[in-house]
Formats: C-alpha cells, sequence, structure tokens
C-alpha cells in the first residue's frame, strides 16, 4: 500500500486541475488567473457541483494516507459518499485531471485511472471476486453511464465504453466497446 500511496499526487495540484476540467466540461471559465482564483473556483465547484466536493474528498483522503494521518481518511471517505455516493477506495490512484460527471460511483481494487477521463455516473470499476487487482484505465477514455469495468485488464488511450457495458477484457487504445459482456463496434462501410 505505501508504494501505492507514493503515486498519489498532491492535493493542491490534483484539485485545481480537477477544478479546470470540471469548469470546461461544465462550459465555464477554466483558466484561473491566480491562486485566489483557483481557490475560489474550487470552492465555489464544491458547492454547485455534487461530484466535485465527492472528488475533492477523495483527493484529501489519499493524501491524508499517504502523510500517514490516521483516522481523519475515514472521515473524508464518508463525506465523500454522504455528499456524492461517491465511493473510491484506498489503493486507487486517479491522476489529476479526470471529470466525474455526477456521483453514484464504485471505484475500488488496485485501480488506476489516467487524466482526462470521464466516468459517467453510475458507474463501477473495480474488482472481479477473489481478485485484488483491477482495471488500468488510460488517458482520455470515456466511461458511459452504467458501466462496469471489472478485473485486471486495461483500457487504452482514447476508448469509449458504452453506457451499461461491462467489460471483462482489454479494451484497445480508441475503440468503442458496447454490450454485455462489451465488444468493439464494427464501423459500417
Amino acid at each position: 500500500m505505501k508504494a501505492i500511496r507514493s503515486r498519489h499526487p498532491k492535493f493542491l495540484m490534483a484539485v485545481v486541475t480537477d477544478a479546470r476540467v470540471n469548469a470546461a466540461f461544465r462550459g465555464e471559465r477554466s483558466d484561473f488567473k491566480s491562486k485566489p482564483d483557483a481557490l475560489i473556483q474550487v470552492l465555489r465547484l464544491m458547492l454547485q457541483s455534487d461530484n466535485f466536493i465527492g472528488q475533492v474528498c477523495y483527493r484529501a483522503k489519499a493524501r491524508m494516507q499517504q502523510l500517514g494521518i490516521p483516522f481523519l481518511p475515514r472521515v473524508m471517505h464518508r463525506l465523500s459518499i454522504m455528499s456524492s455516493g461517491m465511493m473510491i477506495g484506498d489503493p486507487v490512484v486517479i491522476e489529476p485531471g479526470v471529470y466525474i460527471v455526477h456521483g453514484q460511483v464504485v471505484i475500488d481494487g488496485i485501480t488506476e485511472i489516467g487524466s482526462g477521463a470521464v466516468i459517467a455516473p453510475f458507474t463501477s470499476i473495480g474488482l472481479q471476486a477473489g481478485v485484488l487487482v483491477g482495471p488500468k484505465i488510460a488517458r482520455n477514455v470515456n466511461v458511459g453511464t452504467g458501466a462496469r469495468v471489472l478485473g485486471d485488464l486495461s483500457v487504452g488511450t482514447g476508448a469509449t465504453i458504452g453506457a451499461n457495458a461491462v467489460v471483462t477484457r482489454d479494451v484497445e487504445a480508441g475503440a468503442v466497446v458496447v454490450g454485455v459482456p462489451a465488444r468493439p463496434v464494427v464501423p459500417r462501410s
């Protein structure tokens, strides 16, 4: 766990990057002019967006665990669940700049999510029974509403996982997968 926790990004840098991405997806100003402006925008997003407050709680939890602070990480975890229905487990590493559209997301296991990923509500990303290693999701992946990405697998850069798809095998970079079980969509000619 110590090796995994050492890979978490610094708290402030991650939160400000997440705020920029959130603001951009919401069609709002995402170029923060100064540190005070960034702080104001972070606080504004926390008040206006259920997903963002949950994401900030996850970032705080991860940083406190990295620093070895007892008890408070559990409080932040519970606040994330109560505020947004977002449950992000301890060994999950999320790069800065991930957009979680709304709450109601479960991410667990030894899972990695790259920057630029978009995660829609009601998704589960993580474990299959008996295996502690979850998915490695590359940059700029779009995970649709209700999708399940489960097990020790890789999702390549720029892939799209359709709504309600169940992914249990690797997804190539740039692929679009749909269905149960998820299969690549073949473009019509």
